[in-house]
């Protein structure tokens, strides 16, 4: 692949990343999603909404975040270095915010009133309600009750906000059943609301779109990395559920010769329904209205997923990827429940920093490989802060080792 042209060609016209991604929707969203499309593509070269994006960036979301160079961590997990861009200094806790702003901005242009999304771990959420309330648009946000109870401080800060969240108490009450609730509603309001998909998943456009918007976090990490360092990462590493974290710090080292890897849970065991790899246990599957790597049953359908972290317990995973991965341009590993919660408890006590259990994951095995590597360099994205994890945390699990 040429990966100079890469943002050029991926995806083509209908929505691919090579054999993944698409728009599998019913006959009666195609008109909408096609809107949506277009005014994408007008809007990302008009000057004018361009300028009130980086606007936004710079004078409401506190952008650029900074990259970190954590020395104590480095030290104690031996061998290369470990830097951080900290997408938790993003307001609202971490990365979602970027392409939030951006979707909420489309949906003011399109002369949209009402933002309809899914959320997980509630950071979505979160930041959607923020657009929501910046924009004076309406806000709804369908949450599975497993969720809810877990990520209780993301509930009130939505409601805070002025979101409407609703409990999803089918299935597995997580998040594969918040995406079936919010496209339920979006389907009956489509006309005035547009869904604001929280990762890069989900039907043509918003792989696309949200990769977009999240592509500030690599542009911006590249140039400091350079500028602390005067070379590049030899590795960049990112936690994956869906992958919006790992597609925006990817993004600005597609065309460089730097490893990139991403992070999927492996949960509490291998066994089925116990983890959320889908790359490394997944087949071909459509899900969402989007082809890509699926955990699946017997029966072809999604299978019951579980994480620690709420925003990566997701059967499918972003088509670009996939791509990426069958491309060998990008690698996928794992990390277990426990090796998240130690890197949190680590990444907390040696450099005073409390990461999202989401991003934990990308510490857990950057410490490994760290350690691996013995030299050289690795660039984590820590897409959120742990505030929202550590009511959770401290009931199940305590305070950790001193």
């Amino acid at each position: 692949m040429d990966y100079q042209l890469y943002f050029k060609q991926q995806p083509d016209a209908q929505g691919f990343f090579g054999k993944f991604g698409g728009a599998f929707i019913p006959p009666e969203l195609e008109k909408s999603f096609r809107e949506i499309d277009e005014a994408y593509h007008d809007i990302c070269q008009s000057h004018r909404f361009i300028a009130e994006l980086r606007d936004i960036r710079k004078h409401y979301q506190g952008r650029p975040t900074p990259v970190y160079h954590a020395e104590r961590l480095t030290r104690h997990a031996g061998g290369a270095h470990i830097y951080l861009k900290r997408e938790d200094l993003n307001h609202t806790g971490a990365h979602k915010l970027n392409h939030c702003m951006g979707e909420a901005l489309l949906a003011k242009y399109m002369g949209k009133k009402k933002l309809i999304a899914e959320t997980g771990a509630g950071q979505h959420g979160v930041a959607l309600a923020t657009a929501a309330a910046y924009f004076g648009l309406e806000c709804e946000i369908h949450m599975g009750e497993v969720d809810i109870e877990k990520e209780h401080p993301n509930v009130i800060r939505m409601k805070l906000l002025g979101a409407t969240v609703v409990p999803v108490s089918f299935g597995l009450k997580t998040l594969k059943e918040a995406v079936d609730s919010a496209f339920q509603s979006y389907m009956a309001d489509y006309e005035t609301a547009i869904y604001c998909i929280g990762s890069v998943v989900g039907p043509h456009p918003f792989p696309l779109l949200v990769r977009d918007f999240q592509s500030v976090v690599g542009i911006e990490a590249r140039e400091q990395f350079l500028e602390m360092t005067g070379h590049l990462p030899d590795t960049v590493c990112a936690c994956v559920g869906g992958g919006s974290n790992a597609m925006g710090i990817f993004s600005g080292f597609i065309n460089d010769p730097v490893q990139l890897i991403g992070v999927e849970p492996s949960g509490r065991s291998l066994k089925y329904g116990d983890h959320a790899a889908t790359m490394s246990y997944g087949r071909e599957g459509v899900i969402h209205g989007f082809k890509c790597y699926l955990l699946q049953d017997e029966k072809g359908e999604p299978a019951p997923v579980y994480s620690i972290a709420s925003g990566l317990d997701y059967p499918g995973v972003g088509p670009e990827h996939c791509m990426l991965r069958d491309e060998s341009r990008a690698s996928y590993v794992t990390a277990s429940d426990q090796e998240a919660l130690a890197a949190f408890y680590t990444l907390s006590r040696k450099e005073g920093i409390i990461p999202a259990l989401e991003s934990a994951h990308a510490v857990a095995y950057a410490m490994k490989l760290a350690k691996e590597m013995k030299r050289g360099s690795i660039l984590i994205n820590l897409s959120g802060r742990g505030d929202k994890d550590i009511d959770f945390i401290a009931e199940q699990y305590g305070f950790g080792t001193p």
